[in-house]
C-alpha cells in the first residue's frame, strides 16, 4: 500500500499524522506566537480542521495542510490585532487634548461643573470646595467652620445630589 492510499479519516493513521507532526508544529507556531498555550490552541485547532477535511486532503499533503492551517490561523490573529490596534489608536487619539473637539467638550464640562458649584446654597458650596478642592477632611472642615460633622455630611451630601442631577457622577 503506497503512502498516497492512506485515508486519513482512518483513526490509526490521523494518529500517526499526529504523533509525527504535532511536536514540530507546536515549535513552529511557538516561535510565531512566542506563546506555549496560544501555540498548543492554534496545533490543536489545525488537528481538528485536518480531521474535519480528511476526506479532502490527501496523506502526503496531510503535513503542508497543517502548516498552512496553522499559518493561516496565525494571520488571522495578526489582522485581528491590527485592527484592535487601529481602532485603539484613533479612539485615544479622539480623546487627546491635541482634538479640537475633544477641547471643546472639556471645556464646556468644566464651565458647567462651574456654574453648577456656583449656583450652590453657600454653606453648601463652602464644603464641597474645603472637601474636592482643598482635600480636607470631614473633621477638618467642622473644626474650620464650627460645625458638626453630621452637618459637614449633610451639606456634602446635599452639594453632591444638586451636581449629579446637574451634571452626573463625578
Amino acid at each position: 500500500m503506497s503512502e498516497k492510499s492512506y485515508n486519513i479519516c482512518d483513526s490509526k493513521v490521523f494518529d500517526t499524522i499526529f504523533n509525527t507532526h504535532a511536536k514540530n508544529l507546536k515549535r513552529f507556531l511557538y516561535f510565531k506566537y512566542n506563546d506555549m498555550e496560544t501555540a498548543k490552541d492554534v496545533m490543536q485547532e489545525s488537528f481538528i480542521k485536518l480531521w474535519n477535511n480528511c476526506g479532502k486532503v490527501e496523506y502526503i499533503k496531510a503535513k503542508a495542510y497543517l502548516y498552512k492551517i496553522a499559518n493561516n490561523a496565525f494571520l488571522d490573529i495578526k489582522r485581528h490585532q491590527n485592527v484592535v490596534y487601529k481602532h485603539q489608536k484613533s479612539f485615544v487619539n479622539y480623546n487627546t487634548p491635541e482634538n479640537p473637539e475633544f477641547l471643546m467638550i472639556e471645556e464646556e464640562f468644566l464651565s458647567k461643573i462651574e456654574r453648577t458649584i456656583a449656583e450652590l446654597p453657600e454653606k453648601d458650596r463652602q464644603v464641597f470646595l474645603l472637601s474636592r478642592m482643598e482635600k480636607k477632611k470631614y473633621r477638618e472642615i467642622a473644626q474650620l467652620l464650627d460645625i458638626s460633622i453630621k452637618t459637614v455630611e449633610k451639606r456634602m451630601h446635599n452639594a453632591l445630589i444638586v451636581i449629579r442631577k446637574e451634571i452626573g457622577n463625578i
